[in-house]
C-alpha cells in the first residue's frame, strides 16, 4: 500500500512538471512608443507675424522724403479733373515737397479728392474732400507736416503750385502735406513769397485752372458744384 501511494505521488509530480514545461511564457516586454515629433507627424502651427504698415510721422517724414526724392525718376504729375487735365512740373531743389507730392500721387491719395477752395483771381486749392474715403487714406499714410523751404529762389508766379499752412494759427508756416494751391493771379501773388513753399509749376492745362477759378462758389469759397480730381499720375 505504501509503495502504491509513493508511485501515485511520483506520477502526479511528473505530470505537473511536464505541464509547466509546455506552458507558453507570458509576454513581459512593453512596446516602446517613439516620442519623436517627426514619427508622430505632428504639424507645428506656423506663427505668421504680419509686418506693421509703414506710417509717416513727424519723426520720419523729413528723412523719408529727402531720400525718396533722390530715388524717384518721375518729375511731373498729371491731374485729371472733372473739368480737364492739368500737368505740373516739380522743382528738384525742394525735395521734401516734391517727394511728398509724387508719393501721394503714386499712393492714389489725390484720386477722387476735390478742388475744395476757389478764390476768384487768386488761387484754386485742392487735395481734400468731405468724405470718409479721404480721411481713411490720410490715416493709412500717416500724420505729419512739412517745414517751409522758401529760400530756393522760387516765387509765386501765375501757375505756381505751392502748399498751404496746416492751420491759421501757425507761426512757423508748417505745410499741410495733403493739400496744395495753384496761383491764378496775373502776373503772380508775390505777397506769398517767404511764407509758403512753391514746389512746381503748371506746364499744361492753365486754361483748365482758369476755368476752375471761374466756377460759382458759396460764402466759404467752396464750389457750388464739386470739381473733382479724378486721378493723379506721376511720370
Amino acid at each position: 500500500m505504501q509503495n502504491l501511494r509513493l508511485t501515485i505521488a511520483a506520477s502526479i509530480t511528473l505530470i505537473f512538471f511536464l505541464s509547466c514545461q509546455n506552458k507558453p511564457k507570458e509576454k513581459t516586454e512593453v512596446d516602446v512608443v517613439s516620442t519623436n515629433k517627426d514619427s508622430l507627424n505632428i504639424e507645428e502651427s506656423e506663427v505668421i507675424q504680419e509686418e506693421e504698415p509703414f506710417l509717416l510721422n513727424e519723426e520720419n517724414a523729413i528723412d523719408f522724403f529727402f531720400n525718396y526724392a533722390k530715388e524717384v525718376t518721375e518729375t511731373k504729375v498729371r491731374l485729371t479733373t472733372s473739368m480737364g487735365a492739368i500737368t505740373i512740373e516739380l522743382y528738384d531743389n525742394v525735395p521734401y515737397h516734391k517727394g511728398n507730392f509724387i508719393y501721394l500721387a503714386k499712393q492714389g491719395y489725390f484720386d477722387n479728392t476735390m478742388f475744395h477752395r476757389v478764390v476768384k483771381n487768386f488761387i484754386i486749392q485742392g487735395g481734400n474732400a468731405d468724405n470718409k474715403a479721404t480721411s481713411q487714406k490720410r490715416k493709412e499714410i500717416g500724420r505729419y507736416l512739412l517745414p517751409p523751404d522758401t529760400r530756393k529762389g522760387h516765387k509765386h508766379h501765375r501757375g505756381t503750385i505751392s502748399m498751404p499752412s496746416s492751420e491759421r494759427d501757425n507761426p512757423h508756416k508748417l505745410a499741410s502735406p495733403y493739400e496744395f494751391f495753384i496761383v491764378v493771379t496775373k502776373p503772380g501773388s508775390y505777397h506769398l513769397d517767404g511764407s509758403y513753399t512753391p514746389f512746381g509749376r503748371v506746364v499744361e492745362g492753365m486754361d483748365v485752372v482758369d476755368k476752375i477759378n471761374k466756377v460759382e462758389v458759396d460764402s466759404g469759397d467752396w464750389p457750388m458744384q464739386n470739381v473733382y480730381i479724378l486721378k493723379a499720375e506721376a511720370f
